[in-house]
């Protein structure tokens, strides 16, 4: 089992241009869109968050429960869904804002105990910044950390949210030392300072950053770095590529038997680069279709269920 912890939340994405296009609701938040990509793929995959008992939040966990996540243990609450109004620039980039006040996913307090057979837990987004769920996650990854549970950060850094930048980097720091894989954007990278090698001695067995068209690079604690190429496709637009990528990446390497940081260590170039281009080839898909749509494993290996 890959348990998600993070927010679920409502994109709100423009139709046209101008201020005033008309917006169309869709499933969305960073870790909601791994989980739901991680379910496609095919990897048993449980949801820990806070949705409201209003109409998006029925629609968000339906959204799940389509994808074959389970959501048993997604907490319920009657404040309204956040809601994320995007701005699609050149090149398909997602800009936003958010609207966050008093909002169900931000309420979250963390479980007593993971569900039964948890192998790793993914972490990233507004849930880590947004109080008082952030210090419940935050201690929740310390939790899971502690328990030997492989451990993954993506940051997905959302400037808007973040009212201390200052204060925000040395809490991601704070971080590493229980974290297994961090993957973050180059433009994530580029904000939070450092470099992958100053993240892998606080902690981490490997660092994979992307680079939008240009591929993925997968640099580990002996020194090396592994890249290969972005897939070349038409893009709609890049909502939910790095979330695909986050669950790509989880999926093959459940997959390799390698969700622990000896088994990182020990992938090897072929490992890696196997592990980075099925990552590559799953954004390509999402950055092809509007909306955080990743695809399902027919998708990718060409075989129809």
């Amino acid at each position: 089992m890959i348990v998600v912890a993070g927010e679920a939340l409502i994109d709100l994405v423009p139709q046209g241009t101008g201020a005033l296009a008309a917006l169309k609701p869709a499933l969305g938040g960073g870790p909601y869109n791994t989980a739901v990509a991680l379910g496609r793929l095919g990897s048993p995959t449980s949801f820990c968050s806070r949705a409201s008992r209003d109409a998006f939040g029925e629609s968000l966990l339906d959204g799940l429960r389509a994808a074959g996540v389970d959501v048993s243990d997604v907490q319920r609450g009657p404040e309204p869904t956040t809601l994320a109004v995007a701005t699609i620039g050149d090149g398909g980039s997602a800009a936003y804002t958010f609207y966050v006040d008093g909002t169900a996913d931000r309420l979250f307090t963390a479980p007593a105990a993971l569900p039964a057979g948890t192998r790793a837990v993914s972490f990233g987004t507004c849930s880590l910044v947004l109080e008082p769920g952030a210090s419940a996650y935050e201690g929740l990854m310390r939790t899971a950390a502690a328990q030997g549970l492989f451990t993954a950060l993506d940051p997905n850094i959302r400037p808007v949210l973040i009212p201390d930048a200052d204060a925000y980097r040395a809490r991601f720091r704070g971080w590493l030392p229980s974290v297994s894989l961090l993957k973050l954007s180059e433009e994530d990278a580029h904000w939070l300072g450092g470099t992958p090698k100053e993240w892998l001695a606080a902690g981490p067995s490997a660092v994979v950053i992307t680079h939008g068209g240009d591929g993925l690079s997968a640099h580990t604690r002996d020194g090396a770095v592994h890249s290969v190429p972005g897939e070349r496709v038409d893009v709609v637009d890049t909502i939910g590529a790095g979330d695909t990528v986050n669950a790509a990446l989880l999926h093959g390497l459940t997959a390799q038997d390698a969700l622990s940081p000896e088994a990182l260590a020990g992938l090897g170039a072929s490992g890696w680069t196997e592990l980075l281009r099925f990552a590559a080839r799953a954004a390509a898909v999402t950055c092809s279709r509007a909306g955080a749509e990743p695809p399902y494993a027919w998708e990718l290996d060409g075989v129809r269920p």
